[in-house]
């Protein structure tokens, strides 16, 4: 059983929101060069945020995400649990089917209440409860970027960045209208 990167990274990205909630909405783009995001990753993640209405999304300039709840209506086995990562140590997925025979394996209760008690630890911290936690260690909304959740300091991660592409300027006519055009001049 781990947390893989999706989990991680949409309560990294949730945090990163709840740390500047007074400033209005946040974009992505500034989430992934600040965590050192992939953008592409974070869309991804936000659309799955959005639906669980974890995030408000506005449009247009200025625009950006917002908290959907208050910090403190907000725990992280919601926002790890909204971006569908499964947090399961048994190997039957909770089912109690973990050997060949289809019967419970000898382990199965003790991974069972791993999960309950990780699922518990989760229910109970809150984004409230890391904002006050960033701000107790001294830590402002520009000091987000220098460490993850854990307060561990962050590692670089791959951004994938488009190259810029400039539009091509073509002088030639675009019809037969424009090209009689063209040609009487």
């Amino acid at each position: 059983m781990r947390l893989t990167t999706k989990g991680r990274f949409a309560v990294t990205a949730m945090l990163d929101i709840a740390l500047r909630r007074d400033t209005g909405p946040v974009t992505l783009a500034m989430i992934s060069q600040r965590q050192q995001i992939s953008l592409s990753y974070l869309e991804q993640l936000f659309g799955k945020l959005r639906r669980k209405d974890l995030v408000e999304s506005t449009r247009g300039p200025g625009g950006g995400y917002t908290l959907g709840r208050e910090p403190g209506d907000i725990s992280v086995a919601d926002i790890v649990l909204s971006v569908d990562e499964p947090i399961d140590a048994t190997h039957c997925g909770g089912k109690g089917n973990c050997r060949t025979d289809g019967g419970r394996c000898l382990t199965h209760d003790l991974w069972s209440s791993l999960n309950d008690h990780l699922m518990n630890f989760l229910h109970s911290v809150t984004l409230e409860g890391l904002v006050n936690e960033r701000i107790a260690q001294g830590a402002d909304a520009d000091d987000a970027q220098d460490a993850d959740v854990s307060g561990a300091p962050a590692i670089k991660r791959a951004i994938s960045r488009m190259p810029v592409v400039k539009p091509i300027r073509v002088r030639s006519p675009n019809s037969v209208f424009a090209l009689g055009g063209y040609a009487s001049k």
